[in-house]
């Protein structure tokens, strides 16, 4: 078989596409490394008024209103359901937050009620008001794509923050204190949490 320059454009394209591919990876992995979320969608609630909220109640918790949303200095609202792993992952880190003082709310999103009674009842209540979205119509309204979402809300109704993925101490540290205090805002931190400048 003759040798014939042409043969060679086959390899040299799979070899530029692997290599290619391994440069990205390698800068993902190094951008998980600091806590920097790299599959982060942009959020179109941003900026805006936070939607209305039409929920059902779950126990004896105090229903969450859309009215709450407003008037209590800057809330969390976490979007949450037991099926979800991450959930369980940040629920201690949300507890600490609560318990700081921090104005917690939740949504309890596409989930069958015993299953979030035991969730809650295994993991503790840290909400200070909580409702049901059964049919993900809430979530809609929101931009809700995965689990858990977390948003941060001013005293006006308006989110401050949009954050997908677990609420973990790294996540405070690397991406949503930073990006709180840059829009002028903070959060009460649980004791023993150390914050890093940005």
């Amino acid at each position: 078989m003759k040798f014939r320059p042409m043969m060679i454009v086959p390899l040299m394209l799979t070899l530029g596409f692997f290599g290619l591919a391994a440069v990205q990876l390698s800068r993902t992995e190094d951008a998980r490394g600091i806590g920097v979320d790299t599959t982060a969608l942009p959020s179109t609630r941003e900026g805006r008024v936070a939607p209305d909220l039409n929920l059902t109640a779950l126990d004896q918790t105090p229903l969450l209103m859309r009215d709450d949303l407003e008037g209590n200095g800057l809330v969390i609202l976490n979007f949450w359901a037991s099926w979800c792993p991450p959930c369980r992952a940040e629920h201690p880190t949300l507890t600490a937050l609560a318990e700081a003082g921090n104005p917690l709310f939740g949504v309890n999103y596409r989930d069958q009620l015993s299953q979030a009674q035991s969730f809650l009842a295994e993991l503790g209540n840290p909400y200070d008001r909580i409702g049901r979205d059964d049919e993900a119509r809430n979530g809609r309204d929101w931009g809700v794509v995965a689990m858990p979402e977390t948003y941060f809300i001013n005293d006006e109704g308006i989110v401050v923050l949009h954050f997908r993925g677990p609420v973990t101490e790294r996540a405070l540290q690397n991406q949503i204190l930073p990006q709180l205090r840059e829009n002028g805002y903070d959060l009460v931190l649980p004791e023993g949490f150390e914050a890093t400048e940005g």
